[in-house]
């Protein structure tokens, strides 16, 4: 309980902090990439998809404890109780359309890695949208359910890379010599026009 109060407090310093103060979150610039992927600074696209996979989850989780803290499990899903964590998941997949898309753009080098990535994005908006409590539902079966999707995250996210990985280490890239042998017969062909002219 105290652990699940200090992220709460922590959450809410953070989102209460002005923009100015936010812009530096990850060491860029940019408030946007920075929210949506922080401990990806500077990474290729795949990286910093994957960071925010986990990081905007883990936001949307956070308001949610708010909510139930505040209003308990039942009352959390009443009325307006629950506006702020729908918000924030609307909020969410509005921020992961680029990252998403440039990350399909990296793997596109493997059929099964885009696939990857597509199936790693429809376990994370259904992972959203079942935040809410069930009816019937203990608080510890609740946090099990809402925690399980981070080891389902990983599972898919270490196929992903190692996918990517072995096509990369199976592509090898045309060397200098080979381009200069490539060129040779063209240079020759050449040489006896210009014998030609000379006389």
């Amino acid at each position: 309980m105290r652990l699940l109060t200090a992220t709460v407090v922590s959450l809410v310093a953070f989102l209460a902090a002005p923009a100015t103060a936010q812009k530096m979150i990850g060491g860029n610039p940019g408030p946007a990439y920075n929210y949506v992927c922080p401990n990806a600074d500077g990474a290729p696209p795949l990286d910093c998809y994957f960071d925010a996979v986990r990081h905007l989850y883990t936001m949307c989780r956070h308001v949610k404890s708010i909510e139930i803290i505040e209003w308990g499990f039942e009352k959390a899903q009443e009325g307006i109780n629950d506006a702020k964590s729908s918000s924030c998941i609307e909020k969410q997949r509005g921020n992961m359309a680029k990252p998403y898309q440039a990350a399909l753009k990296e793997a596109a080098i493997s059929r099964q890695a885009v696939d990857g990535v597509r199936s790693l994005n429809e376990a994370w908006q259904l992972a959203l949208g079942s935040l809410k409590w069930r009816p019937g539902e203990s608080n510890d079966d609740y946090l099990t359910r809402t925690v399980s999707p981070y080891m389902d995250f990983e599972e898919r996210i270490d196929g992903i890379r190692l996918i990517v990985e072995t096509v990369r280490a199976r592509v090898t890239p045309a060397t200098g010599t080979q381009t200069a042998k490539a060129k040779a017969p063209a240079t020759k062909a050449a040489a006896p026009k210009a014998v030609a002219a000379s006389k």
